[in-house]
């Protein structure tokens, strides 16, 4: 069989920067945030073509003039682009009516870090804000109000509604000596309601039975970031962050008792809660724990199947996913894709299952992680198909090393994904696209 020729594109010298080891952790580190400022700022403004990178696969040159002269105008090129980028997106939320298949297009370009421009623009993409921007202040204030409601019955400790039952009881009673102990008398527990009750309808049965999962939600949120003050720590913006991110996935569980909560959720959860508890505006700061728990849904509806365990082995299951990436590298670079599943017999489950069920937001830097999402959510195809294809260009853009190595070299460069330019991997990840169609 006749050797794929690498694409010209793929090696441009535009992407190229000296290589540099990268040793994975578990989890990305903090954005910097200048001291003293006691909330943490959102990440600095990305400028991928300055980032010391092995961003290709291949071995540029280390020290040149026409190396300098390349990152230059690459660092020219970037900002120019960032300063368009914004001033298309500012245009765009600006229109009575957002032309959404427009805002897409840019979007997916990149989001520059400007504060609030990012948060308003992902509530676009995930369906949470109308194009009319004459129903925002509606819309808002109607899911809010939903929201709280949802907190006040589904994150109610059975303890409560006994006691809520009790002065509703003594309000009609006028039994002022109940209403002072606060306790229903024997005569008023139905089963349903007893503490000891193994009824299906019974709310402490129920209670009870939630405890195993909000004690996994817990543990997890706590792990969440643990280098970033913003999630981990003993602050108070720490301690009230991981409160709300309890919550969303608590109600979550609650509403979707199909799926319940899966390790993991709150990685996929912990970008959005980032992005809109830093909006600039007060109001919306404020209520970044209800937009948040919306803009999850939405961002889950798209690929939910993925933790669904009943649904694994099925059409829409996990595992179709994975195949569906194996299939993609085959199409696009069969030597790589036999070399790794036929020679090497690296089972791609060993390492995308991470990659897809995260969306990618434990093999890279946070805020690299978030210009990701810009693209991911911005594709009108759907979040799978575009995530599909940035996870075959990251297999791509190590085909070189992955030739050369054997099943436990690739399996743990697969695992710990070197740090990579992410424009270039975007752009890679664009091509397949072009060349799919």
């Amino acid at each position: 069989m006749a050797k794929k020729r690498v694409p010209d594109w793929l090696n441009s010298p535009l992407w190229s920067s000296p290589s540099e080891r990268f040793s994975a952790v578990s989890y990305p580190p903090e954005p910097p945030s200048p001291p003293p400022v006691p909330i943490e700022e959102p990440p600095p403004p990305i400028q991928h073509s300055r980032i010391n990178h092995n961003a290709v696969d291949t071995s540029p040159p280390s020290s040149s003039s026409s190396s300098s002269v390349s990152t230059s105008s690459a660092d020219d090129m970037s900002l120019s682009r960032q300063v368009q980028s914004q001033a298309q997106l500012l245009t765009e939320l600006s229109r009575k009516v957002i032309d959404m298949r427009e805002l897409r297009r840019i979007a997916s370009q990149g989001i520059p870090d400007v504060p609030g421009l990012r948060s308003t623009i992902w509530k676009l993409l995930l369906g949470y804000l109308p194009p009319d921007r004459a129903l925002w202040s509606s819309e808002l204030a109607k899911k809010r109000s939903q929201y709280k409601r949802f907190k006040q019955d589904i994150l109610i400790n059975p303890s409560e509604i006994t006691r809520r039952m009790c002065n509703a009881a003594n309000y009609d009673a006028d039994d002022v000596k109940c209403e002072t102990r606060g306790m229903l008398s024997r005569s008023q527990i139905t089963h349903e309601e007893h503490p000891l009750s193994l009824g299906k309808t019974s709310i402490w049965n129920q209670f009870f039975q939630d405890t195993d999962i909000i004690e996994q939600i817990d543990r997890d949120v706590k792990r969440t970031h643990p280098d970033m003050h913003f999630f981990c720590g003993d602050s108070q913006l720490a301690k009230s962050n991981q409160e709300a991110l309890k919550n969303i996935l608590i109600i979550f569980a609650k509403l979707n008792p199909g799926i319940r909560y899966v390790q993991g959720m709150n990685e996929v959860l912990a970008p959005l809660f980032y992005v809109l508890k830093n909006d600039p505006d007060e109001e919306n700061a404020a209520f970044a724990e209800a937009d948040t728990f919306f803009c999850f849904v939405e961002l889950l509806s798209g690929f939910r199947d993925n933790f669904c365990q009943q649904l694994d082995n099925s059409v829409v299951g996990i595992r179709s996913t994975i195949t569906r990436l194996s299939q993609l590298l085959k199409e696009h670079d069969e030597e790589l894709w036999r070399h790794l599943e036929v020679t090497t017999k690296v089972n791609p489950q060993f390492y995308a299952f991470r990659w897809i069920t995260l969306l990618l937001t434990q093999e890279f830097k946070f805020s690299d992680s978030l210009r990701i999402w810009d693209t991911l959510l911005s594709d009108p195809e759907g979040t799978q198909e575009t995530l599909l294809r940035i996870c075959c260009a990251m297999l791509i853009l190590m085909r070189r090393r992955l030739l050369a190595g054997d099943f436990t070299s690739n399996l743990k460069l697969l695992q710990s994904y070197p740090s990579t330019n992410i424009s270039h991997l975007l752009h890679v990840a664009n091509k397949l696209r072009v060349q799919s169609v």
